[in-house]
């Protein structure tokens, strides 16, 4: 019987993804920086409050955030474990509606305004079409979250940035995935007035042919893309009934497991 691992697109071993909130005016220069170093990010979005203060207008979202995704940060950031149960749901739905009007795609993630949530809440947002929550809680570490729902990011930006990116570039055991997720806001690279930290990262982090760089969205898909895969009782085999390939590592060998057929292991 084969040794069968999943591996990320490609047959990486590494994935990055970023996360920023509240959608205020530095995220046109953070956006800028992300694209001149190819990484990807997610923006949670506040829909009610567009255009207030410095926060990006609705008419330059779908422009500014494209190649990456666009999330829900509940439509006026309440703190929504404080809150009863009709204005969670109000809160996280209609910032779903508004911005998927405006991007044009399912909105399908969170991150927890003021890091609030609690068990309910969790359990409540798979009906509303989320399917992902990510907390203000760093792990330090570079594993796969248990549950998307409570997804630890592995550090805020402020947190030995750099010291941790030496590290996970440095991660060379293949017969591990690791991702590094890191998070913030962007305006705090002004109000802390070190722009030069953030573009050190991506300068350090990109353009790495080991390292998947994803959207918080896309990790969730392609894990959720293995997990449906149809394996033979004997791993011989895999049938991928997705319409998107998903890649593993069989006895040291990455094979692609395309979309909709049958790949023999």
């Amino acid at each position: 019987m084969p040794k069968v691992m999943l591996a990320f697109p490609e047959g990486r071993h590494k994935v990055l993804t970023m996360s920023y909130d509240d959608g205020k005016a530095a995220d046109r220069k953070l956006v800028e920086i992300f694209n001149r170093n190819g990484i990807k990010g997610t923006f949670h979005i506040n829909s009610g409050m567009l255009g207030e203060g410095d926060r990006i207008p609705k008419g330059e979202i779908e422009e500014l955030y494209r190649g990456h995704e666009v999330a829900t940060h509940t439509k006026t950031h309440p703190t929504i474990a404080r809150s009863p149960k009709e204005q969670i749901i109000d809160e996280l739905f209609e910032d779903r509606k508004n911005l998927e009007a405006i991007v044009d795609y399912p909105v399908r993630g969170l991150s927890y305004p003021n890091g609030s949530y609690h068990q309910y809440i969790k359990e409540v947002l798979p009906f509303l079409g989320i399917e992902y929550g990510r907390t203000v809680h760093s792990s330090g570490q570079f594993s796969m979250p248990d549950d998307f729902f409570e997804w630890n990011p592995t550090c805020h930006h402020k947190r030995d940035l750099l010291q941790l990116t030496e590290t996970f570039i440095n991660l060379h055991k293949t017969q591990y995935i690791y991702m590094m997720y890191v998070w913030g806001h962007s305006y705090e690279f002004d109000l802390d007035n070190n722009w030069e930290l953030i573009e050190s990262f991506c300068e350090l982090a990109g353009g790495r042919n080991d390292i998947w760089y994803a959207t918080n969205i896309e990790i969730v898909d392609y894990m959720n893309t293995f997990k449906h895969l149809k394996f033979s009782a004997d791993s011989r085999f895999v049938y991928n009934p997705s319409a998107t390939s998903v890649w593993l590592n069989v006895d040291e060998r990455i094979i692609e497991a395309r979309g909709g057929k049958k790949t023999n292991l």
